[in-house]
């Protein structure tokens, strides 16, 4: 991916998205439930930025060690 800035916005419909600033087309969309919003009490969006941040930190740490991916199935925790 070029570098370019990186915005995180809430859309109209409540997600938020991480984009490209000069983009409209997400790069990324999270959408908490309203069971989530309601046990995170309206700081949704606060952990939203939070899991973006250490996203793109990681997927830097992953370009920078030009990250190989396994070939199969993977086991996700």
């Amino acid at each position: 991916m070029p570098t370019s800035f990186l915005e995180i916005v809430e859309l109209p419909d409540g997600r938020i998205a991480l984009r490209r600033a000069e983009d409209e087309e997400s790069l990324v969309v999270l959408d908490f439930s309203a069971d989530a919003k309601a046990f995170l009490q309206g700081q949704h969006v606060e952990v939203a930025k939070a899991m973006l941040n250490v996203g793109v930190q990681m997927a830097g740490r992953l370009a920078e060690n030009n990250f190989q991916q396994e070939e199969g199935p993977r086991v996700l925790h």
